[in-house]
């Protein structure tokens, strides 16, 4: 098996709210890569195929709902719950048929669900994607709680840096910027 404890035991302490330099985030999953045998590496591979929308879909999630690691199982099984309330919601706001474009579905605690469509009504955008990968982040951790030397821990640190470079890549200004010119030019179509 892996040397998980050194691992483990040679990454930083990261937050949601510490950004830390593309670089920084580059070495750290460099260095992750490195260190995990094949079979581990195509754990982390699943992860980062899913920051790319177009291997996002329904083979996508299939195979990770089935895959033989309990995080990769339930983290991928509640990024499609956060995901479909998220098309419910725009159906719903559209006027739209409420099932349209949601290619699995899943069954969401009404807890959960109550939650999600607080988020989604939120109309300030980045108040909504931080609660987002505030919710996704809790559950990183509630999956891995009693993991401490095992892939599990190093998928869920892979999955949070993640989010910590998601949001070190924009800050508040940059993405209130971004979402005005995107808006500018959907309205001169």
């Amino acid at each position: 098996m892996g040397n998980y404890e050194y691992i483990i035991a040679s990454l930083p302490v990261i937050g949601a709210d510490k950004p830390l330099s593309l670089e920084t985030l580059e070495e750290l999953q460099g260095f992750i890569y490195e260190q995990l045998e094949e079979d581990d590496r195509k754990k982390v591979d699943i992860l980062t195929d899913s920051l790319d929308p177009n291997k996002l879909g329904e083979e996508f999630y299939t195979e990770a709902l089935k895959d033989k690691n309990r995080f990769i199982r339930e983290y991928f099984g509640f990024d499609l719950q956060v995901r479909n309330a998220k098309v419910l919601h725009l159906n719903r706001a559209l006027g739209r048929a409420e099932k349209m474009d949601i290619f699995m579905e899943t069954e969401t605690e009404p807890e959960l669900s109550s939650t999600l469509e607080k988020i989604y009504s939120d109309p300030d955008i980045l108040a909504k994607e931080r609660a987002i990968d505030q919710l996704l982040w809790e559950k990183i951790d509630e999956i891995t709680i009693f993991n401490y030397f095992d892939l599990d821990a190093v998928l869920g640190f892979v999955a949070k840096l993640h989010i910590v470079q998601r949001w070190s890549n924009l800050d508040e200004e940059t993405g209130r910027q971004l979402f005005r010119e995107m808006i500018q030019r959907i309205t001169k179509k």
